[in-house]
């Protein structure tokens, strides 16, 4: 392992630290289990698993970029899914991933199908949600404040092989918020244990200060509006879908942090989730 990649690891600034520090603290839980780890990377994950006595099962589009010896990496695409049977795996771990697949509901759909009831899914993703890119996006429809230009066909290929695979490594294209990812996550099955929590943005913090007072009241009027608003279900579960929502707009360390870090539970089969779904619109072709 290269100097570069221990100090990633142990690095406060890298989600990577917080990722080694979760599984750490969970070791007792992890021992034992296949746990997925995709994409691998270079491979730092999947090494700590192995350090904790879990066994890792690592796949990347890319596992050319693998570096850790006595660990096999195999090529997968999320396009053409995990090389795995289905209710096969005790966990996956999805970091830093998601933000670069275009079908990120599908993405999570395949996640539920490799993975047992109940096990565990980890998502770490750029925090999308935090003030500083919120105020990014509002002026330059871009993830970083006046240093990255907003997607384009210049930066946001990162790489493509087509020697290797037609499917193209595409960077941040896709950047996600954790109001949609607990939605598409809820769509395939899963709920959220977790949020955890992983460093602060200064700069974001410094927005917190005089923008939050904002964020609680605008947040709450919405959330008693919608509350008197939907008749399709009854108060209660009302309640707890948009109290879920809520608690999580106005959530300090959503707000102020630099990665999203979420650990989910796999509660039910993807094909199972949408049949206690329903909406307050009429079919279509219906008065």
């Amino acid at each position: 392992m290269s100097k570069k990649e221990v100090l990633y690891e142990d690095d406060p600034r890298s989600i990577k630290y917080f990722v080694k520090k979760y599984l750490l603290k969970n070791r007792d839980a992890y021992a034992g289990k296949k746990i997925i780890d995709f994409p691998a990377g270079n491979g730092i994950t999947s090494k700590i698993l192995r350090d904790i006595g879990a066994e890792p099962v690592a796949f990347d589009l890319f596992p050319e970029y693998f570096t850790i010896e006595g660990i096999k990496c195999s090529r997968a695409s999320i396009t053409d899914g995990i090389p795995m049977e289905d209710n096969t795996a005790d966990g996956l771990i999805c970091q830093e991933g998601i933000e670069h697949f275009s079908d990120q509901l599908g993405a999570l759909m395949e996640f539920n199908r490799v993975l047992k009831h109940n096990a565990v899914l980890v998502i770490t993703t750029p925090n999308y949600s935090n003030l500083r890119s919120k105020l990014s996006y509002l002026i330059f429809e871009s993830e970083r404040f006046n240093k990255k230009m907003p997607p384009n066909e210049l930066d946001s290929i990162w790489m493509a092989k087509q020697d290797i695979t037609n499917d193209i490594y595409f960077g941040h294209i896709f950047l996600i918020g954790i109001q949609k990812l607990r939605l598409l996550a809820k769509l395939a099955g899963f709920r959220i244990k977790k949020i955890h929590f992983t460093r602060v943005k200064s700069s974001s913090l410094f927005l917190f200060t005089f923008l939050f007072p904002f964020i609680l009241v605008s947040n709450w009027i919405t959330y008693k509006k919608n509350l008197r608003r939907n008749k399709d279900y009854d108060f209660e579960m009302k309640k707890l879908v948009y109290g879920e929502v809520f608690n999580i707009a106005i959530n300090p360390k959503i707000l102020v942090g630099g990665n999203l870090m979420v650990e989910f539970t796999k509660e039910k089969n993807c094909n199972e989730a949408g049949k206690t779904l329903k909406s307050k619109h009429k079919e279509f072709g219906r008065a």
